[in-house]
């Protein structure tokens, strides 16, 4: 998945979705180990919100396991219903660390696992989850188009899908400074430009409820079926 290293420029890799900045592998890991220390009372404090809004989604779903991509710092586990079983992947050695404390400390017993893992080479068998979560990730990933083929992957067929993100605008003063943004998107670690049409008309992921969720609005929520 790691593209060569180094300042960052322009590539398409979504059918139909505008052109994205380039980030790599590299990128990630170095502003996840920045951002690991003060992640929790920062931005994970910021989207607590829609954090608690997906997880309360996948909580109404019937039993089963659950994959949650990007688990970071472990922020969301404890709101998951003990119901589910669920395992977390995250690219961020330093992240998965401060997750397996909170999980110890909380003795979180229906997390299965965490561990460090490409999401868009995820090693687990097809159709091995009942369902997947992936918040504030998919503009992270160096390559979005790979990382959604691989959830679909190991999500069984009737399965859901839960994505939250962040999602561009095509105009007015946030579009401006999305725009403006996305050229430092590989010190950012993340993509400020992203159309929502990136993850959008996939065969195997049929959309079943696309809604706002707060923090000043600037997160949506995507839920598919898995077909």
């Amino acid at each position: 998945m790691t593209q060569p290293t180094g300042g960052f420029g322009e590539t398409g890799p979504g059918s139909g979705a505008a052109a994205l900045a380039t980030i790599n592998d590299d990128h990630v890991v170095a502003a996840y180990a920045r951002w690991a220390p003060i992640y929790d009372w920062s931005f994970g404090a910021f989207t607590r919100a829609p954090c608690r809004a997906a997880v309360a989604e996948m909580n109404r779903l019937p039993p089963g396991r659950v994959l949650e991509i990007g688990v970071g710092t472990g922020i969301s586990l404890p709101l998951y219903d003990r119901k589910h079983r669920v395992t977390g992947i995250d690219l961020s050695r330093d992240m998965l660390e401060r997750a397996k404390k909170r999980v110890a400390e909380e003795r979180l017993s229906h997390v299965e696992g965490l561990e460090v893992m490409d999401a868009s080479a995820l090693t687990f068998p097809d159709a091995a989850f009942d369902a997947a979560m992936a918040m504030f990730v998919i503009t992270v990933v160096p390559d979005p188009d790979t990382v959604l083929a691989e959830i679909a992957r190991v999500v069984r067929p009737g399965g859901r899908v839960i994505l939250v993100s962040h999602f561009s605008v095509e105009s007015g003063p946030r579009a401006f400074v999305e725009k403006h943004l996305s050229r430092y998107s590989s010190r950012l670690g993340w993509r400020p430009n992203f159309p929502i049409e990136t993850v959008l008309g996939r065969r195997e992921l049929k959309l079943i409820d696309r809604r706002a969720v707060k923090s000043f609005d600037l997160f949506t929520m995507l839920t598919f079926e898995r077909i």
